[in-house]
C-alpha cells in the first residue's frame, strides 16, 4: 500500500466507485442513511472509494478515505493539502461565525495562539467543580421521573449545554441557556439542509426557511453581544475565571486582542462544539451501560472505591481508568463527529489511489472505528479495547474522535474531564436499565440519535 506519496500529480490508480442510480448516483442513499452508505462503500471497495451523488450539472464527487493511515495523511502528515473549503464548513461559518472550528490560515493561527493558553490542563481542571454541580442539578429530579424512565439523550444535551454555558458565562448562564436551547436546533437544521443540498438560493431571499434561520441567528447573536458588551465594560462579580472574561482579556506577544465580532464567533463555536459533542458521548455511554449490566456494575464499583461519598474532582480522571475506557469505547462506536470533510488543494495519492486537485475528501470515523483489522468484532461494546497495552498496539488514527493533526480539537481534555465526572456522578446516584435497546442514528453537524434513548433509573442498593 502506498500512503502519503505526496507527489502532487495524483498518479495512483483510479479510485473505485460505489454503484448508484443512473441519473442521481448515490444521492438518495446518502440522504436516507449516509453512515450506512459509507460502511457499504468500504465493505464493497476498500479503503478509498469514490461516491457520486446528484443529477448532471449539480453532481458531487466524494473521495472517501477509510483507513487509519489515510486519516493520518489527511489530518496530519499532509494536512496543509486538505483544507476546510467545502460547502458544509462554509454554511457553519455563515451561521456560527469564523471561530476556531471554521477559520483557516492566518486567522486560525492567530485565534489558536490567543485561545491555547485558556485550555491548558491546569486551567481546564479548574472547571471540574462546575461540571459536578451541574450534573447533580440535572439528575436530582430523576427519582420523580414517571415510571422511573428518563430520556437520557435530551437530558445529557441539557446538561452539556448548562455546563459549557456556565463555564463560558459564569453568572450569566441563565440568560443564555434558554436562547441557545431554542435557537440552536433551528440554525443547525438550516445548516444541514443547505450543506447537503446540490444548490441553494441566497440567504437574503425572504423565504420562510431563511426568515426563521435569520430570526434565530439574530436572537442568538444579540444575547451573546449583550453579555460580551457588559462584560468588557463592567466585569461581573466573581467572573474572573469564566472563559468569556479570559477570552476578552486574551493577548499574545504577536496578536492584538479579539474584537467584539471575533469574540462572539469564538463563543458561538464553543457553544456549538462544546455541548453537542459531549452530549452525544454522554447519552450513548449511558445507553451502552444500560444495555450491559456487567460493565455498568464494574464502572460503579470503581467509582465507589475511588470516590466514596465525595464529589469527583479533576484528579479523579486518572483514578478512574475503567470509566475512562467506557467513554473511549463509546466514542469509538458513537463518534460525535462521524464524518469529517476536507478539500484537496493539489493532486496527491492516498492508499495508492489518485486524489485529484479540488476533490471533496471525506473521512469517516464511523467507518474507521469499525475496521475489523484493528477492531475485532467491531460492533461489540468492549471497554477493554482501551487498556494501555491494547492502545499501544494500534495505529494512532484507528481512533480519532477529536480529529487530529494541527486542527485537533482544542477542547478534548475538557470533553474527557466533563464526561468522566458527569458519568461518575450519575452512576453513583442511579442504576440504569435500557428501555430502548436499539437507537437509530444519523449524521448531522454531530452524530445524533433519531429516536428516544430511554433508560429506567433506580437508586442503587447501598
Amino acid at each position: 500500500m502506498v500512503v502519503g506519496a505526496g507527489t502532487g500529480t495524483g498518479t495512483g490508480v483510479e479510485v473505485p466507485a460505489l454503484a448508484g442510480a443512473p441519473l442521481v448516483g448515490s444521492l438518495f442513499e446518502l440522504k436516507s442513511d449516509s453512515l450506512g452508505t459509507y460502511l457499504r462503500a468500504r465493505q464493497e471497495h476498500g479503503d478509498v472509494v469514490r461516491i457520486v451523488a446528484g443529477p448532471p450539472g449539480l453532481r458531487a464527487e466524494l473521495y472517501c478515505v477509510f483507513s487509519a493511515e489515510g486519516a493520518q495523511q489527511v489530518l496530519a502528515s499532509e494536512s496543509a493539502n486538505f483544507r476546510k473549503d467545502n460547502r458544509f464548513y462554509q454554511e457553519i461559518r455563515d451561521s456560527f461565525g469564523n471561530g476556531l472550528l471554521t477559520s483557516q490560515d492566518e486567522d486560525y493561527l492567530r485565534q489558536r495562539r490567543l485561545v491555547q493558553p485558556l485550555f491548558t490542563r491546569r486551567r481546564v481542571d479548574g472547571y471540574a467543580q462546575a461540571v459536578a454541580a451541574e450534573t447533580e442539578a440535572v439528575v436530582s429530579g430523576w427519582a420523580q421521573a414517571p415510571g422511573g424512565v428518563v430520556e437520557v439523550s435530551g437530558q445529557m444535551t441539557h446538561l452539556a449545554l448548562r455546563a459549557v454555558a456556565r463555564i463560558l458565562f459564569g453568572a450569566d448562564v441563565e440568560a443564555t441557556v434558554d436562547v441557545v436551547d431554542r435557537c440552536f436546533p433551528v440554525i443547525t437544521e438550516y445548516v444541514l439542509r443547505r450543506g447537503y443540498s446540490p444548490a441553494n438560493i441566497p440567504r437574503s431571499w425572504p423565504t420562510p426557511a431563511n426568515k426563521r434561520a435569520a430570526a434565530a441567528m439574530d436572537e442568538l447573536y444579540a444575547v451573546c453581544d449583550t453579555i460580551i458588551g457588559d462584560r468588557r465594560t463592567r466585569p461581573a462579580e466573581g467572573s474572573g475565571e469564566d472563559l468569556l472574561t479570559l477570552l476578552a482579556a486574551a493577548k499574545s506577544a504577536d496578536d492584538a486582542e479579539f474584537d467584539a465580532t471575533e469574540l462572539r464567533d469564538q463563543v458561538l463555536i464553543f457553544l456549538l462544539a462544546g455541548h453537542e459533542t459531549t452530549a452525544t458521548s454522554l447519552g450513548f455511554a449511558l445507553h451502552l451501560l444500560a444495555r450491559h449490566p456487567e460493565e455498568q456494575e464494574r464502572a460503579r464499583e470503581e467509582i465507589g472505591r475511588v470516590l466514596g461519598d465525595r464529589t469527583p474532582e479533576a484528579a479523579d480522571l486518572d483514578r478512574l481508568p475503567y470509566l475512562t475506557r467506557v467513554l473511549k469505547e463509546t466514542m469509538r462506536l458513537y463518534p460525535a463527529a462521524p464524518v469529517i470533510g476536507r478539500n484537496a488543494v493539489a493532486a496527491t495519492e492516498v492508499g495508492g489511489h489518485a486524489i485529484p486537485a479540488g476533490a471533496n475528501v471525506i473521512l469517516a470515523p464511523w467507518v474507521t472505528h469499525r475496521d475489523p483489522l484493528h477492531w475485532p468484532d467491531p460492533d461489540r461494546f468492549d471497554p477493554e479495547r482501551f487498556t494501555p497495552e491494547a492502545e499501544a498496539g494500534r495505529p494512532r488514527y484507528a481512533w480519532f474522535p477529536f480529529g487530529g493533526g494541527p486542527r485537533a480539537c482544542i477542547g478534548q481534555h475538557f470533553s474527557m474531564l466533563e464526561s468522566v465526572i458527569a458519568l461518575a456522578v450519575i452512576l453513583r446516584a442511579y442504576e440504569l436499565e435500557a428501555v430502548d435497546t436499539e437507537v437509530p442514528v444519523g449524521a448531522g453537524i454531530t452524530l445524533r440519535a433519531e429516536g428516544p434513548v430511554r433508560c429506567r433509573v433506580r437508586r442503587p442498593e447501598r
